[in-house]
């Protein structure tokens, strides 16, 4: 394990969110906790984000989002099948609901992913280097073809595949949780050969689900994290690096009417969960186990 050199990316997900989401980011970031963030286009705070990214020069890629708030796309902001009878994207399973029913029109579903790269490109001055999606939509069913097309089309390189080693004995996480986060899964497992034809690549290794919320500490990230590593070279021995991206959500609690993606904000981002995630992720114990364990914190145009 000492040869072997750990690069890791800690991703702040939903960048542009709030006001009180960036900074709290942007505090994670300059404290050397998060490395690398992920914006919501279509967030409220979203063209704040990009300034303070680029004011601190903080690595920065799109967050695509599809089931929550509104679309950036004029065109389905108002007739889409992307939209519920309020005028809004579907929610986190609504979109799965409405997909597995065959409601959605993946034209455009195509047409707002291009229209949220645009919109990134605007508002940053270059293309992603990688793109996700906001809630995991973009590892369903027919949405991940559509997914690959728009990288490929972009030369966008980088993505990510939500299946998290170890998943399967977090004990600590909710049965109705846990379904969900194994359906993410499945839809992952589903998706590596789709990504592969288009050429896309992610880290070796996922870590996010299980961290996420109250359930962050510094032991369960670092239990994670050795545990990943551990099953990562029983299976590649050979191999000499390996890339880590850690997904994470800190922020300052939202407060309404500010936030969201057109609707205001959910409840997660009202709760005290993101202050959890943002405090832990700053504790120093858990920067000085990076640097013992020989682990280079990095974005994905390092890798």
């Amino acid at each position: 394990l000492r040869m072997l050199q750990v690069k890791l990316i800690v991703t702040g997900d939903d960048f542009g969110y709030c006001p009180r989401r960036n900074q709290g980011i942007v505090d994670c970031f300059l404290a050397g906790a998060v490395s690398n963030v992920s914006l919501l286009v279509n967030g409220s705070a979203a063209a704040d984000a990009a300034e303070l990214a680029r004011r601190y020069n903080i690595p920065i890629g799109l967050h695509a989002n599809l089931s929550e708030g509104s679309p950036v796309c004029e065109v389905l902001k108002t007739n889409s099948s992307l939209l519920n009878q309020d005028g809004f994207f579907h929610g986190k399973m609504g979109f799965r609901t409405a997909l597995s029913k065959g409601l959605l029109n993946m034209s455009e579903v195509k047409q707002e992913l291009k229209a949220q790269v645009e919109l990134f490109r605007e508002l940053t001055g270059h293309l992603p280097p990688h793109m996700d999606g906001h809630q995991h939509v973009h590892v369903l069913p027919e949405v991940r073809h559509v997914f690959a097309e728009v990288l490929e089309e972009y030369g966008i390189k980088y993505t990510r595949v939500p299946i998290e080693p170890g998943l399967h004995n977090c004990d600590w996480i909710p049965q109705s949780l846990m379904e969900f986060y194994l359906g993410v899964e499945e839809d992952s497992f589903n998706t590596v050969d789709v990504f592969t034809r288009h050429g896309i690549r992610w880290p070796d290794i996922y870590i996010g689900l299980s961290t996420m919320g109250k359930n962050m500490s510094v032991n369960n990230i670092w239990s994670a994290i050795d545990a990943a590593i551990k099953e990562f070279t029983s299976k590649v021995p050979q191999s000499r690096t390996v890339t880590i991206e850690l997904m994470v959500h800190p922020g300052y609690p939202s407060v309404p009417p500010a936030g969201g993606c057109g609707e205001g904000p959910d409840d997660f981002s009202q709760s005290c969960e993101r202050l959890h995630e943002l405090q832990t992720l700053m504790k120093p114990e858990l920067q000085s186990h990076y640097k013992t364990r020989n682990i280079q914190l990095c974005s994905f145009k390092d890798l």
